[in-house]
């Protein structure tokens, strides 16, 4: 386990050694939050690598991750405790069998009994309860809340709580707070609005698709036995389609794994073919993949072929 990087160059550089390319921006925001502390939003659309962040940073600085994916109607069962309550009945009736339930001690049968049930051993922890507790690596854990949009306003009003103070009140044991607050990671892909009250205890950073440089320095990275060639018209396919009015735009996720796909079939330069064949691999949605596919992909795949060819006799002439 490592420390927290001391600048912001050492953020980058901590986030490279995790497979992470991040530019100033994103690594000053990361820098911020691991040096003061604070909540870090991440907007954008998806597979942008917002959630990457996260995994990225709890396995370079060897802290657990702890992620809750948020969806509609989350609530304090599933994101916080609830108690086992299977388990609770069976051990009152374990109990009532052997006969252990008279007073003991001057105390009821009934309030041992409560006393007993409520106890640590019969809470069901989830993850933001789990996020403040001691870890075995002695450091807070990495806290990912996963898509926060896709919660309800309700449980963000719980989590203003959370952040503010890191802290939990379960009313049967009382009050659980962090020695030190987690590293936490809030990501949304801006379906509804989240809340100000919310954004106000975080840092932000809106994630953007990257640049073509950038996204061809991240596919070499993540899939470096794909050829030369192929990366770089794979990438410029991809850069071309963003700019297109689609359904649902291609993130740098999907980038990397058109590049495994074209790579495990052997693939070294793009052909309409094979664009048609896989091109599932990279679009989601019928009425996309039905527009691009056929002479849209071929006419892309040209205009493609001829920047690269451009940028290559541009290259050669300053070299």
């Amino acid at each position: 386990m490592i420390d927290n990087p001391e600048t912001v160059a050492d953020t980058r550089a901590l986030l490279e050694r995790g497979g992470y390319l991040a530019g100033e921006a994103l690594a000053t925001a990361v820098f911020l939050a691991l040096k003061l502390e604070r909540p870090l939003l991440l907007e954008g659309e998806a597979g942008v690598g917002k959630t990457e962040i996260a995994r990225v940073l709890a396995a370079v600085l060897g802290r657990d991750l702890v992620r809750l994916q948020c969806y509609e109607g989350l609530g304090l069962a599933e994101a916080a405790y609830e108690w086992n309550y299977q388990r609770q009945l069976l051990h009152i009736r374990a109990a009532e069998a052997a006969g252990l339930g008279v007073a003991q001690n001057g105390e009821s049968a009934a309030g041992r009994m409560e006393r007993e049930i409520y106890g640590a051993d019969f809470l069901l922890k989830r993850p933001l309860l789990k996020s403040i507790e001691p870890t075995a690596v002695g450091k807070p854990p990495v806290l990912l809340i996963d898509e926060l949009d896709r919660a309800d306003e309700p449980f963000e009003a719980f989590l203003l709580e959370f952040l503010a103070d890191y802290q939990m009140t379960i009313p049967e044991l009382g009050t659980i707070k962090a020695e030190r607050p987690p590293i936490t990671i809030l990501t949304s892909n801006r379906t509804r609005e989240v809340h100000d009250a919310v954004r106000r205890r975080c840092f932000y950073h809106w994630v953007e698709f990257p640049s073509a440089a950038r996204e061809l320095a991240i596919v070499k990275l993540k899939v470096p036995q794909a050829p030369g060639e192929l990366t770089r018209q794979l990438v410029a396919f991809v850069q071309a389609l963003r700019a297109m009015d689609l359904y649902k735009t291609p993130g740098i996720a999907e980038s990397i794994n058109w590049a495994q796909a074209l790579t495990s079939l052997d693939c070294v330069a793009l052909d309409p073919e094979r664009i048609d064949s896989t091109i599932g691999t990279l679009l989601k949605y019928q009425d996309d993949i039905a527009r691009i596919r056929g002479s849209e992909a071929a006419r892309l795949l040209e205009e493609v072929k001829s920047r690269t060819r451009e940028a290559g006799l541009a290259a050669e002439e300053t070299s």
